[in-house]
């Protein structure tokens, strides 16, 4: 298009008041820049546009055309404007997240309560799944973050060619448990090798918390097979608490059955590395003005930092400091 979009919005005005002083007004300039800008756009489409008396300006039968074209144009972009100043002020948007099991029933449900009630009109996606699912989103840009439960030793779950940060929040620690009927493991320091002989309950392969606890056994050249396999995680303190095997869960999972003293935790004399609940997010797009905004609130229950994974790409967006 040849014609340059400044003599448009002359026009518009022009053709919206029916009168080139009043368009001057409208665009802060002069009214023989008004008749100039006409007269050039005349001239590019080799028609009259206007047909000028005292009165005013009115429209020619193509200048009328051309204005009904020009009008939807100009609130398409109005409506365009208004779109980005809501976002802007976070009247407007989506944050897509996403979230393991765990990070979802004891970290990210009352930051995102926090989030709505000081951004009602943003719209909250999350996507529940496992820890290599959400990163597989993340890498697919189906989601703009994720909280997971990490290891401390996060790169080797992450790819090469990832050009993430990971961002640790709160501490986390996965335990042993059981029901009563073991309770000849309770209240003393129990061998990971003692362990394995008795029946195991866990999560099912391909899940990082039972990469987890496979790890942990093989640090003492040790494996089990768990004789129950489960979905997810919620599963395992119910089927612990009825003397079906030897648990391993996160902690807060079994807070409230250890508590009631239906399930006992199992004290080992080699202790369970401990993990972090993450924030996780690409360092090579830009995240919207609502994803920061909910990276800004994660950043006021963050506790300490973990490194940056490494990248060359230059990050778009600020993380939490």
């Amino acid at each position: 298009m040849g014609v340059s979009l400044d003599f448009y919005k002359t026009f518009y005005y022009a053709a919206k008041y029916g009168s080139f002083t009043e368009a001057a007004k409208a665009l802060y300039v002069t009214q023989p820049t008004v008749t100039h800008a006409i007269s050039c756009l005349e001239r590019e489409l080799g028609c009259a546009l206007f047909v000028r008396s005292r009165k005013g300006a009115a429209l020619t039968p193509e200048g009328s055309l051309l204005y009904e074209h020009v009008r939807a144009a100009f609130d398409h972009l109005q409506e365009a404007e208004k779109t980005l100043q809501d976002r802007k002020a976070l009247l407007s948007g989506q944050v897509r997240i996403g979230a393991s099991e765990t990070t979802l029933h004891f970290f990210l449900l009352p930051c995102l309560r926090n989030y709505r009630r000081l951004y009602p009109g943003v719209r909250l996606k999350v996507s529940n799944g496992t820890t290599p699912q959400a990163l597989a989103a993340l890498r697919e840009g189906a989601i703009d973050c994720a909280i997971l439960v990490m290891r401390w030793d996060y790169r080797s779950i992450l790819q090469p060619q990832d050009l993430m940060r990971v961002v640790a929040l709160a501490d986390f620690q996965d335990i042993f448990i059981a029901g009563n009927d073991f309770s000849v493991l309770k209240d003393r320091a129990v061998t990971p090798e003692e362990l394995t002989a008795y029946p195991f309950i866990a999560m099912e392969p391909g899940t990082l918390t039972r990469q987890c606890m496979d790890d942990f056994f093989l640090r003492f050249h040790l494996s089990v097979v768990p004789d129950i396999e489960l979905a997810t995680t919620d599963l395992v303190v119910p089927v612990a608490a009825h003397n079906l095997g030897i648990g391993f869960v996160p902690e807060p999972f079994a807070a409230r059955a250890l508590s009631e003293a239906s399930v006992f935790s199992i004290r080992l004399t080699e202790p369970v590395p401990p993990r972090q609940i993450c924030l996780v997010y690409r360092t090579d797009l830009p995240l919207s003005i609502a994803a920061q905004a909910f990276l800004r609130l994660l950043s006021v229950q963050k506790t300490e930092p973990v490194n940056e994974a490494e990248s060359t790409a230059r990050p778009s967006s600020r993380p939490p400091e």
